[in-house]
């Protein structure tokens, strides 16, 4: 990924093709600017934020930063009319869209000229996402944390899948850490990557403390892949999980998994560190994540490992 002429970093007119994810309950304007400054592109994770909670983000990301930031949208989001209207209120340049129909809201977005970018799990919508119009697509694995995709395709499958299917610029998700990875992710077809989890416990980012020495504590395993009757999650392994998993064994209704999903569980134990009762939401990745850093320190870790590698295993 040759910055100068990196379809990802054009786009977005940013230093290195690193963006950081948009996560509910993490992302808020200290984590987005953080990175923007660093050269990557940071994004303000709007599906956990009322539009006014959302448009001081937007304000105070203004503030803090002179580079290019964007919005991550969830396009199921019960307001998500008001969230477009803030974005192009505040003349944010770049959207992430998620979670729902790119073609319901892209043009919308692009009529205002924003660059927008639409995360999928499978090639079937990396198709359609292209077909909307978008400017970019995210092909997120099954590694990543959060909210993931039925087809459970990780990340080193459906990345080359996805770069046969399109031919707008893409960008690599799921169990993305190190420069490393990054290497290996620009291998397999993309331009660009997406990192979740280390973001997501990085000293900017507004999760809890006891979230955070959750995930730099956790190890391999400790991470599953449920509430599949509902929408799929990655998740950390607490007493929570152990409730959801005695569902499953008995098979549960629908029904029956939403009562005991209620209301604000990713925010009980992301933002507000209840371990027990919380959804800890996070990637496979956090078994390797052992320790709270800056977000410009992280991106640099990345980006300078990928430039060693690349020059070690490609010389010349």
């Amino acid at each position: 990924m040759n910055a100068s002429t990196n379809r990802i970093c054009s786009l977005f007119n940013i230093k290195f093709p690193i963006i950081q994810a948009g996560m509910v309950w993490c992302s808020g304007w200290r984590l987005a600017s953080a990175v923007s400054n660093a050269g990557g592109l940071g994004l303000i994770g709007a599906g956990s934020m009322r539009p006014d909670v959302l448009r001081e983000h937007v304000k105070k990301c203004k503030a803090a930063t002179r580079s290019p930031f964007g919005v991550n949208l969830p396009l199921l989001y019960p307001e998500i009319d008001k969230l477009v209207d803030i974005v192009v209120q505040e003349c944010v340049p770049i959207v992430f869209t998620s979670a729902g129909n790119p073609a319901t809201w892209t043009r919308v977005l692009k009529d205002k000229g924003i660059v927008v970018v639409h995360v999928v799990s499978s090639v079937k919508f990396a198709r359609k996402a292209e077909q909307a119009g978008v400017d970019a697509v995210v092909a997120e694995g099954f590694e990543a944390g959060g909210h993931n995709g039925r087809e459970e395709t990780t990340t080193f499958v459906l990345t080359p899948m996805v770069r046969s299917a399109i031919s707008i610029p893409l960008i690599a998700a799921g169990g993305i850490a190190s420069g490393r990875t990054m290497l290996a992710a620009e291998v397999l077809g993309a331009e660009g990557v997406q990192v979740g989890s280390c973001f997501a416990v990085s000293q900017e980012s507004s999760a809890h403390e006891n979230f955070k020495k959750k995930v730099t504590a956790s190890v391999e395993g400790d991470t599953v892949l449920t509430l599949k009757q509902l929408t799929p999650v990655r998740l950390i392994k607490n007493k929570f999980y152990e409730r959801v998993q005695l569902f499953e064994q008995r098979g549960a209704s629908v029904e029956e998994f939403s009562a005991l999903l209620g209301k604000g569980r990713s925010k009980l134990g992301i933002f507000e560190g209840d371990l027990d009762e919380g959804e800890l939401e996070i990637g496979q990745v956090a078994a390797v994540l052992h320790k709270v850093k800056p977000a410009a320190e992280i991106l640099k870790e990345i980006w300078e490992e990928y430039i060693d590698l690349k020059k070690k295993i490609f010389p010349g």
